[in-house]
């Protein structure tokens, strides 16, 4: 089967949606990765599988896929004809990392009703001066999907570990890089230790991690116009053919295509 992707993507003029995804693969596999943002998933035509913290995970009709932020996830078609989807980004003014625990749970909602609501903001978003109704809706599947996470057991807040002090020590120098050996001093722990201990709790290796993460600022950058040169040296990547390898591997497109196909929601 000849490999086929159709990608439209934009930032909305609608606080809390850092970005909008609508795209088609056939044989395109998302690597293990993560985003800073809520992923806010209904598939269209076809079928995602995923796995979300080691868990393997499927969308089948009528389901919405929150995946929480920070939590490694892949995707890949689960059906012959590979499948169609649209994404929301949701950034944390919208849903807190308090409700992660329990997405990352049950990132699976059967629900009928919030499907339905989720596919109708997309419509509105596709239009450029009605964010007053985008945002009147977006309340309306936000405040449904709160109800959904509060449903589930609470999870008593984490100890502080090793692999998370190593997230937290790489979040903070992005989007330039950390030395392991610099990270393993500041952190008084072994560097093999330590990478064997971050990627056994979170499913992907620390420089997965980062690479991941400056990913998502250069779509961010992208969006907003920035060039892709630009954009990738903003983003800590070495330069453009540096993030060009990573954007394709990740998107299965370049980010230069990624830019002109981008939508403007400017009236």
């Amino acid at each position: 089967m000849a490999t086929r992707h159709e990608i439209s993507a934009w930032r909305p003029a609608v606080p809390g949606v850092t970005e909008v995804l609508h795209a088609r693969f056939t044989d395109h596999a998302y690597p293990m990765h993560v985003h800073e943002a809520w992923t806010l998933l209904i598939v269209d035509d076809g079928a995602v599988r995923y796995d979300l913290g080691r868990h393997p995970h499927g969308t089948p009709r009528d389901t919405v896929s929150l995946l929480p932020p920070y939590v490694p996830h892949n995707g890949s078609a689960a059906s012959p004809g590979g499948f169609r989807k649209r994404v929301l980004y949701l950034d944390l003014t919208r849903l807190g990392t308090d409700l992660t625990g329990p997405a990352a749970d049950t990132p699976d909602l059967a629900d009928p009703f919030l499907r339905d609501r989720v596919g109708r903001l997309h419509s509105v978003l596709a239009y450029p001066g009605e964010e007053l109704e985008a945002e009147s809706r977006l309340a309306l599947v936000v405040d449904r999907l709160r109800r959904h996470l509060r449903a589930a057991p609470e999870q008593p807040a984490p100890a502080r570990s090793l692999p998370r002090d190593l997230r937290d020590l790489l979040d903070a120098r992005l989007p330039a890089s950390l030395g392991l050996a610099e990270a393993a001093r500041l952190l008084h722990a072994d560097e093999t230790h330590l990478v064997r201990a971050f990627t056994r709790a979170f499913g992907i290796a620390p420089h997965q991690y980062v690479t991941a993460r400056r990913l998502d600022r250069a779509r961010r950058l992208l969006l907003e116009g920035v060039p892709a040169a630009r954009a990738a040296t903003e983003s800590g990547f070495y330069d453009q053919p540096h993030l060009t390898r990573h954007f394709r591997r990740f998107l299965g497109t370049t980010p230069g295509r990624f830019a002109r196909e981008r939508r403007t929601t400017e009236g």
